[in-house]
């Protein structure tokens, strides 16, 4: 209703989890941090706790984590967990594709078999992982069940890491003296507290970013009063924002205000306390009141607000459609649609050119705002020249903000330094404060990142990047103008051959037919989840980029470079 109004290409203020919204405050990456310690070697087969209030964002940490998974992971997953310990089994069995036919009516079968699978993969030097969503309406009983579960165990280790996410109401559960011996198996947990009042403006002015928004349209009294409101529950300020964008359309105003935002608070948390506006003479008492602490803030702790404003240049980097370009990695991807003659791949004409060093130089500890500028307008260039395309720097540019008819694709994700190795491509971080700040990152090891260009290259430490970066980034490839948006069973031609070609270069290769059929779709739902991408069996934007970074042999993200 809104969207073409405020200059947005989707709702910022879903309340469906949506991967390119992802916002990691420091304590969603503390808690993040958490898990993958616990799934990881420190975990030791025990269990791992994540507790928060309802809509603080735990599910989506959950899918962070999934996405973030070390290889060899194999992972079970229950969202309905209101089920006697039986049907937790065999749910379990299930979601990791034990056969249990015949068994199902049996406990000590159903255990029996999840122990087979347990010592075969241990053989293979795979880890088990068993998350479990909602976990605080699991019954005692099911408890039980979960603890057993981990006396499953070779001479030197546990064969099976449990995951356990929930509502407060499940640390509650822990502390009966029935269950005290699953909370002593507990080696990681973490309770998620809701966003502060400084967390709340960057998520809200994060999504508004990530939806394509050229400016913030909440006035500084606004976010604030959405704090207040929402205390800093990300899923109640997504629903009470949504509605002040709706109220402010229906005003015809271009900014929302603080009375907007209480009048839509009112309306969808009618159990709770009402907010109104406050009227002369004890409006103007407020003020004054509100005036004096400020400069008495001011004056004591030297603070400075900041301006609540973005460029008029700033890029929308939400990419709402399917991008297509000339080619895939080193792959040349035969066009489904081809209304012009086709020109040569830029990047299959081009040998491997080792990555051009920075100049030696101490590695920097802090950004320099002259030299972060400067990079803005070299960041594109910068991106095609990995590409080995110097012409393309526009193309790049355009794919960025929308545009697929000019020879690349681009994807915005979100996602930890983890995530982008795994990757193992160039990106462009996008950098909070200032809404067109973009930062091209060519290298990643330990504690340094190599940014900018082939001709502008900087070592810089990670802490330099971190304090402004919450995960944001842009990839860009170059890809067939006819690609198809999504490629699903059933589906023939060039492109499906092409992507036969490139599933048979990846870590577990496809070796069945040439069909994308049931076998193949199969195959790519499994694909999917060790790559923490949905279990769709649909190739679309991002499991295609997944698929071909395997076959891209330049360029890649750098390990090792001179300093």
């Amino acid at each position: 209703m809104y969207l073409s109004y405020f200059g947005l290409n989707e709702a910022p203020f879903s309340i469906t989890p949506d991967p390119a919204f992802v916002f990691l405050s420091p304590r969603h990456r503390e808690a993040l941090a958490h898990l993958l310690y616990g799934i990881g070697e420190g975990g030791s087969g025990g269990f791992v706790q994540l507790t928060g209030e309802v809509g603080t964002g735990k599910t989506t940490l959950c899918r962070c984590m999934l996405e973030q998974i070390p290889q060899g992971t194999r992972v079970a997953l229950l969202l309905n967990p209101l089920v006697t310990p039986r049907e937790l089994l065999a749910a379990i069995s299930e979601e990791l594709e034990i056969d249990i036919s015949g068994a199902s009516d049996s406990t000590r079968l159903l255990v029996d078999r999840l122990n087979r699978y347990l010592l075969d993969a241990h053989a293979r030097g795979e880890r088990v992982v068993v998350v479990i969503d909602e976990a605080q309406v699991l019954s005692p009983e099911a408890l039980e069940q979960v603890r057993l579960l981990t006396n499953l165990e070779t001479a030197k280790e546990k064969l099976l890491q449990i995951v356990l996410l929930g509502q407060p109401e499940l640390r509650e559960l822990l502390q009966r003296r029935n269950l005290r011996q699953l909370a002593q198996r507990v080696t990681a947990r973490y309770h998620l507290s809701p966003l502060g009042p400084k967390d709340t403006h960057l998520y809200i002015r994060h999504r508004l970013q990530v939806a394509g928004a050229q400016r913030n349209p909440f006035r500084r009294s606004a976010m604030n009063a959405l704090y207040q409101r929402s205390q800093g529950i990300p899923r109640l300020i997504n629903i009470i924002a949504d509605r002040s964008l709706a109220a402010a359309y229906a005003k015809e105003r271009t900014d929302v205000t603080a009375g907007m935002v209480h009048a839509a608070a009112n309306e969808v948390q009618l159990g709770e306390r009402q907010v109104k506006r406050l009227r002369w003479p004890r409006l103007a008492v407020a003020v004054a009141a509100l005036a004096v602490a400020a400069l008495g803030l001011v004056v004591f702790t030297g603070i400075r607000f900041p301006v609540d404003t973005a460029p008029a240049g700033a890029i929308p980097t939400d990419i709402s459609r399917e991008q297509s370009q000339d080619i895939v990695g080193n792959i040349v991807v035969p066009p489904i649609v081809q209304t012009q003659p086709a020109q040569p791949a830029a990047t299959s004409a081009v040998a491997a050119v080792p990555a051009v060093p920075p100049p030696v130089q101490d590695v920097v500890a802090v950004l320099d705002s002259a030299w972060l500028t400067s990079h803005q307008q070299e960041v594109w260039q910068g991106l095609a020249d990995v590409w080995h395309d110097d012409g393309a720097a526009n193309a790049v540019r355009a794919a960025c903000n929308g545009d697929s008819s000019r020879g690349y694709a681009c994807l915005r994700d979100q996602g930890s330094w983890s995530k982008i190795k795994r990757l193992g491509l160039p990106v462009v971080l996008v950098l909070q404060g200032d809404y067109a700040t973009r930062l091209l990152l060519r290298g990643i090891d330990k504690d340094r990142l190599l940014v900018g260009g082939p001709g502008q290259s900087l070592t810089v430490t990670k802490e330099a990047v971190d304090s402004r970066w919450l995960g944001a980034y842009l990839v860009a490839w170059p890809q067939a103008s006819g690609w198809p948006a999504e490629i699903g069973r059933g589906d023939d031609g060039p492109a499906v051959a092409t992507i036969m070609e490139m599933a048979s270069h990846v870590d577990v290769p496809y070796q069945g037919g040439r069909l994308f059929d049931a076998s193949f779709e199969l195959w790519l739902r499994s694909f999917q989840m060790r790559n923490g991408l949905e279990p769709d069996g649909i190739i679309g934007r991002r499991t295609l980029l997944y698929l071909m970074t395997a076959s891209i042999k330049e360029p890649r993200l750098l390990h090792t470079w001179e300093n």
